[in-house]
């Protein structure tokens, strides 16, 4: 998907309104905000079906390399692990590229006319060598999806190859379609209506599939949003899509998702966010260096001319308008693809200095502020979004996004790419209505198509979102990374393609982050949170985690942990993996090169000391910029793309650093034997092994009770819905022993009868056993335990495992209750339980369900208590059998601002005082939303809603819980 939002769009719809405890009837409340794209708009599709098997021939031109197939019979990636994939090759990139493809035309299985054949796309360089994209044409038609090979040379060798090309390169049959109803047909896909589309462009292009090149339309719609309104709602989801419609058939091919949701001048910015204050603590950010400034931001990178310059006529535009932004007030509109038509007040001496009071926070999302003579602040807000826009173009510009590489720029001179498409900013998008909140997307067309970002108020929600009074035009982590979807949207895959599948998506989201955070990392900008890899810390008023789930610094998760999160998997959570990945990689790189001064950052940053002498962040990120040219498709897995990260090492630094790569990238399970079947796999296989360490060989020994039983193993702190890396169970193919690259690791033994065991261990390069002492669960089904109770789905919480769960619909949540009846006949002592609130993706009979949907994120248990019977003693079906013996801390799952997340809702261990039972009873004394002080009580100004959880939002009559566990010890 071209630009997957931070939070997704499409906060334009009212929920039915909520009646008092008095039966009275309040305004509708906001619906609740879907930030982390927990249900998902229509899904990139591509029905190609079949796989072409590469030849014999094929088979046998592999020389040695490691080859990765693709659909149509032609290698997906080309690498060999330390050495070129060919050498002696013309020193000119192109020529060395043309050389590589004629000679090992049998490896692709095409002829040498069709490797001539080839189209130019783009040489863009990296470092003394060149990513170099041809493309197919078939007859008369050039690919339009797909047909692409992207190869990597440096110095008359090649280094990398990655393709999607065809080996069928007939002409295919000519079209018969019109235009007119390709267009009906890629509306009618997307669920859009043709006259709503405020953007419509056609062009008849070729696309491969296993059974034969197609002609095809390419259809690009951008939906008004008045006709996509979802469950009845007058303002609906945004909808962009890129469609290839079949020329004959009419039928949709490929669909893509667009949405990710005078004198000098001087601008009045916060480099990375306000405080919570009214203090007006913004830097003065000048063109040239004079007194006053704070800060030097220079001129554009390719002119030289200030942000504020009109390319085409050379003259100051005197407001928010520029060569590579463009920026407006939106409030009226919840359209995201509306682009407003007010910009900043003119300012004739060019100095962009408007007042700025805090008063959205001041006066608490009072929504009076909006026509108040300070307007919410609205135009500091358009100012500083023009600003961080010009400062995110100027600084990918210097890595490589450029216009050869389809960047952004209303003007591109004669530098090539396809101009008039500068980013548009809308500031405090959809202000006016009370349902759009909460939210930031960016929607990045193909190149010559303008790009769209919408910066939205931040406000509490009841039941949904719990942020403070804010405006995300300050902050920059959340700029930044709507920005960096255009970066990598457009950078990856050639100017008409863009990321697609989960996996990519994640990636694309994880890519956002991360250049954001590098970006300010670099000019030595701090951004609100406990550390400076924290994103959204502003906007939602947590420092510790902000918008994700953990720090990037700070994160156990690794590949094996695809769709660990409530959703499943979900291109926010999962992206997280490959951050906490990439910042390791990153780390790797500062540990080895430095981390480098605050002046020589900002030196590398701004282009003027070379990359091979710049500190290990600015290498780092260089390669991740190269890295995006080295794909010739988007519908990439992380493993793709951890060998295009290699691959741009070998090119740009000589390969000097694959062993520190290869080394971090094994600490997050993409090893050398990490695998996935493709972009959209749900379980790929991790690998904690390095091709470049000496690797430790553990054997996994289940003790304690567990002695000789079958037992899993899950690398980091997650079981329900991840992948094992170890199992006892002799049916299992996946054996006992694993190989993994020396470090410390936390683990989750995992057992039918013995249930959840978390274990520690810093691993020796040797080979060892490691240890799972684990204790026989009285509470498990394996052993004979049933459950009973309130609500549905008894047996989830019996089942040992986090993936399933009970649930009791019905208010009042305190009381609810579920009664285990432990295994065996006679009373057993229980010291020890173990409880999960885990929630898991929607299912019919939810209340919330929707595809692709997560349980309400406050229905999670928050406190609850235990209560045992004797059956020996008392009749344990009657109520006043049971005695409580244990109740929890309030905060027994302790989620906190802005909603409760996967980390604080999976499974904890609670020491009792011994008793001795045949039966215990979970009973639920609070849910996160009737109990969490976070989210109780009115928490703004705003006469439309409430913030109260309890007295504001359905989920106050839900609770879940996914595990009951009962120990002696």
């Amino acid at each position: 998907m071209r630009g997957v939002a931070l939070a997704t769009t499409g906060l334009l719809l009212s929920a039915a309104a909520v009646g008092t405890a008095q039966g009275e009837t309040r305004a509708a409340q906001p619906k609740p905000p879907d930030i982390q794209a927990e249900h998902t708009l229509k899904p990139d599709k591509d029905i190609r079906a079949g796989r072409i098997a590469p030849t014999a021939a094929q088979q046998g031109a592999t020389e040695g390399a490691v080859v990765r197939w693709n659909k149509l019979g032609t290698p997906a990636t080309v690498t060999r692990a330390g050495a070129p994939l060919d050498a002696g090759l013309p020193n000119d990139a192109e020529r060395a590229a043309r050389a590589y493809l004629t000679e090992h035309r049998d490896l692709f299985g095409l002829s040498e006319q069709s490797v001539a054949a080839l189209e130019r796309v783009a040489v863009n360089p990296i470092g003394k060598g060149a990513a170099v994209l041809l493309r197919q044409r078939f007859g008369n038609l050039q690919a339009g999806y797909d047909g692409q090979v992207a190869v990597g040379v440096v110095g008359g060798k090649v280094v990398s190859v990655s393709s999607t090309l065809a080996r069928d390169s007939a002409a295919p049959a000519p079209a018969t379609l019109s235009q007119d109803k390709a267009v009906e047909s890629a509306a009618r896909d997307a669920d859009m209506a043709v006259s709503e589309a405020e953007t419509k462009r056609t062009r008849l292009v070729a696309v491969p599939t296993p059974a034969g090149v197609r002609s095809a339309y390419q259809v690009t719609l951008i939906d008004s949003g008045g006709s996509h309104g979802h469950q009845g709602d007058a303002h609906g989801e945004p909808v962009a899509v890129n469609s290839y419609v079949d020329a004959r058939t009419g039928e949709v091919l490929i669909r893509e998702n667009l949405v990710d949701h005078a004198e000098d001048p001087r601008w009045d910015v916060f480099p990375a966010a306000p405080g919570y204050s009214s203090q007006d603590t913004r830097d003065t950010w000048c063109f040239i260096p004079a007194k006053g400034c704070d800060f030097v931001v220079g001129g554009d990178p390719a002119t030289g001319k200030a942000w504020d310059v009109d390319h085409a006529t050379g003259a100051p535009t005197n407001t928010s308008l520029g060569n590579a932004a463009r920026t407006y007030e939106n409030r009226a509109s919840g359209d995201p693809f509306t682009v407003g038509t007010r910009t900043n007040a003119p300012k004739a001496d060019r100095r962009y200095r408007y007042p700025w009071t805090n008063q959205w926070l001041r006066e608490k999302c009072n929504p009076a502020t909006l026509d108040s003579p300070q307007e919410a602040d609205l135009e500091a807000a358009m100012s500083n979004l023009f600003a961080m826009h010009n400062r995110m173009h100027d600084w990918s510009y210097r890595l490589g996004f450029t216009e050869t590489a389809w960047n952004m720029q209303s003007d591109n001179g004669d530098r090539g790419g396809r101009a008039g498409d500068p980013e548009q900013g809308n500031a405090q998008a959809g202000a006016r209505i009370a349902s759009v909140r909460d939210n930031a997307n960016q929607i990045t067309p193909p190149d010559g198509m303008p790009a769209i970002t919408n910066m939205y108020m931040w406000q509490p929600v009841a039941g949904a979102f719990y942020s403070p009074c804010v405006d995300g035009d300050y902050d920059m982590s959340v700029i930044g990374h709507e920005y960096t979807h255009a970066i990598s949207g457009r950078m990856i895959a050639g100017p008409d393609a863009g990321w697609s599948g989960p996996q990519a998506g994640a990636m694309n989201e994880s890519t956002s982050d991360l250049f954001a955070m590098e970006y300010l990392n670099e000019y030595g900008f701090r951004p609100p949170g406990d550390t400076r890899y924290v994103t959204g810390a502003y906007v939602t008023g947590d420092p510790k985690a902000g918008i994700r789930n953990y720090d990037m610094s700070r994160s156990p998760l690794n590949y094996s942990d695809i769709a660990y999160d409530l959703v499943g998997q979900q291109v926010h959570a999962d992206g997280e993996i490959w951050s906490a990945t990439q910042f390791d990689v990153r780390q790797a790189f500062v540990d080895r090169y430095g981390k480098g001064s605050k002046a020589r950052n900002r030196a590398c940053a701004d282009g003027r000391v070379p990359v091979g002498k710049c500190p290990g962040s600015r290498r780092w990120a260089q390669l991740s910029f190269d890295a995006l040219l080295l794909m010739a498709s988007g519908a990439v897995s992380y493993v793709d793309h951890r060998d295009a990260l290699l691959a741009a090492d070998t090119i740009r630094f000589g390969g000097a650093n694959q062993t520190l790569i290869w080394n971090a990238f094994a600490q997050h399970g993409l090893g050398e034997g990490a695998s996935s079947n493709g972009p959209a796999d749900a379980d790929p296989v991790a690998s904690f092994a390095s091709p470049r360490a000496k690797n430790a060989t553990v054997k996994l020994r289940p003790s304690g009770d567990a002695k000789g039983a079958a037992v899993r193993l899950y690398v980091g702190d997650y079981e329900g819905r991840a992948m094992p890396v170890a199992d006892t169970d002799p049916a299992t193919p996946l054996g006992d022993t694993f190989k993994i690259i020396p470090g410390s690791y936390s683990f989750v033994a995992v057992g039918a009868g013995f249930g959840h065991k978390r274990l520690s261990a810093t691993i020796k390069p040797s080979t060892e056993n490691l240890w799972a002492s684990m204790t026989r669960n009285q509470a498990a089904a394996a052993n004979g335990a049933t459950a009973a109770g309130d609500g549905v789905g008894h047996a989830g919480l019996v089942d040992e495992t986090e993936a399933t769960n009970w649930q009791s619909l019905t208010a009042p949540v305190a009381g609810r209750q579920v009664t285990v009846d432990l295994a065996g006949d006679k009373a057993v002592r229980i010291g020890r339980v173990q409880v999960s609130a885990m929630l898991r993706p929607t299912q019919p009979g939810d209340p919330e369900h929707t595809p692709g949907g997560s349980q309400n994120r406050f229905s999670a248990l928050q406190q609850f208590e235990v209560l045992a019977c004797d059956a020996a003693k008392a009749d344990c079906s009657q109520d006043a059998s049971f005695s409580r013996v244990y109740t929890s801390p309030a905060n027994a799952f302790p989620a906190r601002r802005p909603r409760p997340r996967a980390p604080e809702l999976i499974i904890r261990s609670f020491d009792m005082r011994d008793t001795t039972a045949t039966h215990l009873r979970l009973r639920v004394l609070s849910s996160q939303c009737t109990g969490n002080p976070a989210f109780a009580g009115e928490q703004d100004n705003d006469p439309r809603s409430t913030t109260d959880c309890t007295a504001g939002s359905a989920r106050a009559a839900l609770v879940r819980a996914a595990e009951f566990q009962a120990f002696t010890r």
